[in-house]
């Protein structure tokens, strides 16, 4: 047993440091992250405005859905409720506002909310053995609805003007 204290002692130290990481610093990571996920698949959908801030790809224009994204949903994506030309400019939607509002933590609960129902459908009915995949991108959302943007967020910075009490987590 005495081999073990040791052990013991350095696991108690990095458990407690681990326990200080900021949760704004944990949300803002979660956030930026899952953003660029949908971000850049919406992308693929989109010809017109290219933002790829890691590839310093910059393309100013106005977005219109690419020739490809309908046929995608109709030959690759098969969604059972929504026809090809609804759900192609309606994903492609949805992958650019929702990540937008993540970025800047605003409505953020609700943007994880919108975010973690697409991947439900992905995974049920597109790509059902992606499963890892999105258990992921879900635990994020799903940390993202439980606890919120955190400090460095829009939503922070207007529930502070609303109630100057509510302070949000650190």
């Amino acid at each position: 047993m005495k081999l073990l204290a040791p052990i013991q002692r350095a696991l108690t130290a990095f458990n407690a440091a681990c326990a200080k990481l900021p949760e704004s610093l944990i949300a803002f990571i979660a956030r930026f992250s899952i953003a660029a996920i949908f971000w850049k698949s919406g992308q693929t959908k989109i010809e017109g405005l290219q933002i790829d801030l890691i590839d310093g790809v910059f393309q100013f224009g106005w977005p219109h859905l690419t020739d490809s994204a309908v046929d995608l949903f109709r030959d690759e994506y098969h969604l059972p409720f929504l026809s090809p030309a609804v759900a192609a400019p309606l994903a492609a939607a949805a992958e650019h506002v929702f990540p937008l509002l993540l970025l800047f933590g605003l409505a953020t609960r609700l943007s994880a909310a919108a975010l973690l129902f697409m991947t439900l459908v992905i995974e049920v009915f597109v790509y059902p053995t992606a499963y890892a995949t999105h258990g992921v991108w879900a635990g994020v959302l799903l940390y993202l609805m439980a606890r919120g943007a955190g400090k460095f967020s829009l939503d922070a910075l207007f529930a502070s003007r609303s109630d100057p009490r509510q302070s949000p987590r650190s």
